[in-house]
């Protein structure tokens, strides 16, 4: 006879699955805000900046890319208390996590801010534009349009890639699920539920990115019409 399955065991420990996931939604959400916005100033200073500027974001963002993740969340929290700088758990996750995505999605921006024609920008400023309402309007929201897909991608990898904050015991869906079966010991049912929990985080994320990009770059598609 074979083993049989027993959802009903992770029922006692639903509370903890809420905070997991409570955990890893505001996380995601926080980091894939505070991660667009730095990508966007380090796409911007790595075509526009001085050069001592592009050399020391071009060296973050080779770093970012090159390395594992594991490794920089364990640097953050695990290696800057040897300076000093001591760093809760929650706040390193933030930090690793917000510059990963930053690096990426920096460098995804940056090919999509390079696609633009330059003079696209000098008819804005014949138009009466500032320099940043040029960059603003004429090549940073096409620039966005260009590679939001490939923006959804990146932040859902890292939204993925969280679950190895539990590493450094932040109370996320992959701690939640090690928490509740090294007490049930019910393995199958707890990583499965799991799984089907971050697959529909993933296609809840991906889902309401679309909609945003469809109200954020409507006009766009009406001009391609």
């Amino acid at each position: 006879m074979g083993p049989t399955l027993d959802f009903l065991t992770l029922l006692p420990y639903l509370s903890e699955l809420l905070q997991g996931l409570t955990t890893t939604v505001i996380l995601t959400v926080v980091t894939t805000l505070t991660g667009l916005t730095l990508a966007v100033a380090v796409a911007y200073l790595r075509v526009n900046g001085q050069l001592w500027v592009r050399w020391g974001l071009g060296g973050y963002v080779e770093v970012t890319r090159n390395t594992p993740f594991i490794v920089q969340l364990f640097f953050i929290f695990f290696g800057l208390p040897g300076l000093g700088i001591k760093i809760d758990a929650i706040t390193a996750a933030f930090i690793a996590m917000t510059l990963n995505l930053a690096a990426y999605s920096a460098e995804i921006l940056r090919a999509g801010i390079s696609a633009t024609a330059k003079g696209q920008l000098e008819a804005g400023r014949a138009l009466g534009m500032t320099t940043l309402q040029s960059y603003r309007h004429v090549v940073l929201v096409p620039a966005f349009a260009r590679v939001y897909p490939a923006l959804i991608s990146q932040s859902i990898i890292v939204m993925l890639g969280s679950a190895v904050v539990s590493q450094i015991s932040v109370f996320d869906l992959t701690y939640a699920a090690n928490f509740i079966q090294s007490r049930n010991f019910r393995s199958f049912e707890v990583y499965l539920l799991i799984t089907l929990v971050y697959l529909l985080l993933a296609f809840g994320m991906r889902r309401s990115f679309m909609l945003v990009g469809k109200r954020l770059f409507a006009y766009q598609q009406g001009e391609q019409r």
